[in-house]
């Protein structure tokens, strides 16, 4: 009697119930380790399959060709699960990550607080494409239907866009550098609130935190906003150093004193 070959991946789609019935129905002798464990099923049956085509490969030459298709597939099969997983996946909170493949998005989690117990979303185009009772089966969803290609394909758009997430990485790690400290409502230094940063349409921008009007200042990156901040002089009500000497008065005119100040400030904000 002859049996269904199942590969790795269908045996992962299948409930704990059914791989018992399929162990069952193919009279498999390997010992399921932890009967409790979906996985100790699969590689049950997984290994078993593979020990009975090399068999029937060695026993039946007439067949040789048949069982030796089939091992190809399985060890195909299993090769592409083992394979180096190629998602990039980017947490943009502790309910919302993102999946990418190379440069592009082809599907996100988010977490839906109103669900009882599937509260677990997979969206691809801002639409529900599966529901789970945990993130992993949602990851499994994922990375299996992306493997096999199944999953809806992500509408890409015309121009790239920047997460969430890696707007606030570039600036977390701008403002390590100068030992800042991110909270709510902006960039601290000790505690003294400098301001805040961030980006609109792809552009950067930051206000000062004795501006008033909050108004946004338009710089080139992460990096030029969190270090203009950084010239932020606690003595003189927040104003850069270079504001206060460079646009009251052409350097050339500064005194001494004055002169010797900022430089003194330069150092310490470069130090």
């Amino acid at each position: 009697m002859t049996y269904q070959i199942y590969s790795h991946q269908q045996l992962q789609l299948k409930s704990i119930a059914r791989l018992k019935q399929i162990y069952s129905e193919i009279a498999c002798t390997v010992e399921v380790r932890d009967k409790r464990c979906k996985d100790s099923w699969v590689s049950a049956i997984a290994n078993y399959q593979a020990s009975k085509i090399q068999k029937v490969t060695t026993a039946a030459p007439d067949n040789q060709a048949l069982a030796q298709a089939e091992l190809d597939s399985y060890i195909a099969d299993q090769a592409q699960v083992v394979a180096p997983e190629p998602l990039r996946i980017v947490e943009i909170s502790f309910g919302d990550h993102e999946y990418y493949a190379g440069d592009e998005l082809i599907a996100s989690i988010s977490h839906d607080d109103n669900h009882l117990t599937q509260r677990w979303v997979v969206m691809v185009n801002n639409k529900e494409v599966f529901r789970a009772n945990t993130v992993m089966r949602c990851h499994r969803f994922i990375c299996t239907h992306y493997k096999d290609g199944t999953l809806p394909v992500q509408e890409q758009l015309a121009t790239p866009c920047t997460t969430g997430n890696e707007v606030m990485a570039q600036i977390f790690n701008e403002c390590e550098k100068f030992g800042f400290e991110i909270l709510d409502d902006g960039i601290y230094t000790g505690n003294r609130k400098l301001g805040e940063v961030g980006q609109t349409d792809g552009d950067w921008w930051f206000t000062r935190a004795a501006d008033a009007t909050q108004q946004h200042i338009p710089c080139d990156s992460a990096m030029d906003a969190v270090w203009r901040l950084s010239m932020v002089d606690v003595s003189t009500d927040a104003k850069s150093i270079f504001d206060e000497y460079f646009l009251d008065q052409p350097l050339e005119q500064l005194t001494g004193d004055k002169l010797q100040r900022l430089l003194e400030k330069a150092e310490l904000v470069t130090a």
